[in-house]
């Protein structure tokens, strides 16, 4: 039986072009603080590039503002999309992130799948695997070696330093994004934990919790201490409210990842993200009473053994207060549920 279950609160920063971004920023500050005061555990911070037409406030300045704003808060990028990058920048500035926040980061890291972002930083969706597999093992000896040497297909370290380590040793948790079988099975081998991602059906997180187990089993290391899993959340005094309440914007939020092919990097026969919202959200998202959607949890907990739930709360357009009662009513109504159903 797992004995602690952690909550975090998943935020995109994205929001329809033309929107008024100061005002959307001290907002989104609003909103971490609630969920800091109403129990969450850790504030995640996604990444994208060329979002038209959605506007992103980017990861690292973001969540280095937030380490002053939510300092009981782990910080959790979710997720870094490491073939863009070179791995000593990468090391450094996550590293100065660890500092920052006293030893609370999570590195969430992910291949990504759109070739407006592998083209703008000179790379292409054939040659991610490669990048993201050499940027990780680099980045994990920047963060554990004194000097390294080493030679990668789009980068060469020589005797390179990372010279501010972070306090977390022997570096901080490892989370990786993966949709696709395949890419579960590199999460297993490569990272502390495969980051559940929210699009999937339940069905088919059932069905590659499986195939992660098998895998971890295959590279002799254990279950996870910590398995984290993402959904989209909303919460409501009837089911009916949940659905139509978050109808709008997470309807336009999916239609922007079928637009941007998401669901191209989805395991086929839960490949299709352009469905009609009442299908899409059949057996995907939470949405309910409080005790509806922390039955679900506890559901998971038990039969996936998930442990760290990220729930995304707020989609592009949706209005503050919509945010704040949705972060509210989770953290006071249905995360003692959770605790007392354990």
């Amino acid at each position: 039986m797992t004995e602690k279950i952690t909550f975090g609160y998943m935020s995109r920063g994205q929001y329809p072009l033309g929107d008024d971004m100061a005002l959307r920023f001290d907002e989104l500050l609003e909103q971490a603080r609630t969920a800091e005061n109403a129990g969450y555990d850790c504030y995640i911070k996604s990444s994208h590039y060329s979002g038209y037409p959605l506007m992103e406030l980017q990861q690292v300045p973001l969540l280095a503002r937030l380490s002053a704003e939510v300092p009981k808060m782990r910080l959790c990028a979710g997720i870094v999309l490491l073939p863009l990058h070179k791995p000593l920048d990468i090391a450094e500035q996550f590293a100065t992130l660890d500092v920052m926040t006293n030893g609370k980061v999570i590195f969430g890291a992910g291949i990504g799948y759109r070739d407006v972002e592998f083209h703008a930083f000179g790379t292409t969706k054939q040659e991610a695997r490669q990048r993201f597999e050499e940027n990780l093992i680099a980045i994990k000896r920047l963060w554990t070696e004194e000097t390294l040497t080493m030679k990668g297909s789009h980068f060469e370290l020589d005797e390179a330093s990372c010279a501010l380590k972070p306090l977390q040793k022997p570096h901080p948790p490892i989370w990786i994004g993966a949709n696709a079988d395949i890419a579960i099975k590199r999460a297993a081998r490569v990272a502390d934990a495969w980051f559940v991602n929210p699009h999937n059906r339940i069905d088919t997180i059932e069905r590659q919790v499986e195939i992660y187990k098998r895998e971890l089993d295959a590279c002799g290391k254990p279950f996870p201490d910590e398995f984290p899993m993402m959904r989209e959340v909303f919460v409501a005094r009837t089911r009916e409210d949940a659905m139509r309440l978050a109808q709008p914007y997470l309807e336009k939020k999916y239609a922007a990842y079928h637009e941007w092919g998401q669901d191209k990097a989805m395991p086929k026969g839960d490949d299709d993200l352009g469905m009609a919202y009442d299908e899409l959200i059949r057996d995907r998202f939470l949405l309910g009473t409080p005790e509806e959607v922390a039955e679900q949890i506890l559901k998971f907990v038990h039969t996936l053994g998930v442990n760290h739930f990220i729930f995304g709360v707020q989609w592009p357009g949706m209005p503050h207060n919509l945010v704040m009662d949705n972060t509210r009513m989770l953290g006071e109504e249905v995360f003692p549920l959770v605790r007392q159903g354990l």
